[in-house]
């Protein structure tokens, strides 16, 4: 049975991630919810989807709807998604889960004790680059893994409100955060320590940030975020016996460079098709009848939202008020 999916959100993510599940097996665009009818109903029209609501209310009461995806501005995401999981419906929701740890908590709780599916968009774990990474890892192909550094960061346009806002939960960290923050903890775990430094903007948010973090057994990882300045975008991993460059941008794992013994190896792997393979693992679960994905559990989502929380404390920024919170 194809899932029938319903979008909370009409931006841009929204849009790739419509896309993505055209190409995917297992669901269908099928309804999308907007505070505005209008809106919902012009992206409805123009992206191939069947119904669409002027409110989340009105959404997850379609019995029609199998699974709901949030794609709204991350202090939205609360709400969002404990009005899917209220009703019963399995929830993926964008990256970050939600814009506070205390949030994340909080929908976390409400999913293991209804027993629905809820999980973090994190799509770049089901990329075939990053399939490839790991098995490098797994096999030794660097020795033991000490060290990762991953960078992330463009200059963000200043009237680009969603970036500065701290009302729509604007700042480095917590846009771009995931991602590298992501990729430390997949490979060393969750950290045993986090320090943080870097800079505000005029409205409060962080524009840039430097992470470090100690993992088990004295790894570390070295992270930096930025919407103030043009970034590498890539990350490297540093192990006993070589290292490994994963190509820019970190999100999309483009391209495996494996640096050892002198010699620089590009490594093989089929092209990923987006957001298309993290769709489908989420068909997978739902046919399976999981309430956490196996890949990316709720605990490591709790676990990467410890970091930023404590990352944007220290630098003091200016903090999102999560609707309905």
């Amino acid at each position: 049975m194809s899932v029938r999916w319903g979008f909370v959100g009409t931006g841009g993510i929204a849009e790739k991630v419509g896309a993505a599940l055209a190409a995917a097996e297992g669901g269908t665009r099928f309804a999308v919810a907007s505070r505005s009818a209008a809106r919902a109903a012009g992206f409805a029209a123009a992206n191939g989807f069947e119904r669409s609501f002027g409110s989340v209310a009105e959404l997850v009461a379609d019995d029609d709807v199998d699974a709901v995806y949030v794609a709204t501005p991350h202090p939205q995401h609360l709400a969002a998604a404990r009005a899917a999981l209220g009703a019963g419906k399995p929830v993926l929701v964008e990256k970050p889960l939600t814009a506070t740890l205390a949030g994340a908590r909080e929908l976390v709780q409400l999913a293991r004790d209804s027993g629905t599916f809820c999980m973090e968009a994190y799509w770049t774990r089901f990329l075939p680059g990053t399939e490839a990474l790991l098995e490098l890892l797994r096999r030794g192909g660097i020795g033991e893994v000490r060290t990762v550094h991953a960078d992330l960061g463009f200059r963000a346009p200043a009237d680009a409100a969603r970036f500065w806002d701290p009302a729509l939960g604007g700042g480095a960290i917590l846009d771009l955060g995931p991602y590298p923050v992501r990729l430390a903890h997949l490979l060393l775990g969750p950290p045993t320590s986090v320090q943080a430094v870097g800079s505000l903007s005029a409205t409060g948010v962080d524009a840039q940030a430097g992470l470090l973090l100690g993992h088990a057994h004295g790894a570390v990882s070295a992270l930096s975020v930025s919407i103030s300045s043009q970034t590498a975008g890539r990350a490297w991993v540093e192990g006993t016996e070589g290292w490994v460059e994963v190509g820019s941008p970190i999100f999309e794992v483009p391209e495996l460079v494996l640096h050892r013994g002198g010699t620089a190896e590009r490594l093989p792997f089929e092209a990923g098709r987006g957001h298309s393979h993290m769709l489908e693992h989420v068909h997978e679960c739902l046919a399976a009848g999981r309430t956490e994905s196996p890949l990316v559990p709720l605990s490591s989502t709790l676990e990467v939202m410890a970091v930023l929380d404590t990352a944007l404390d220290a630098l003091g920024a200016v903090r999102a008020v999560e609707v309905g919170a």
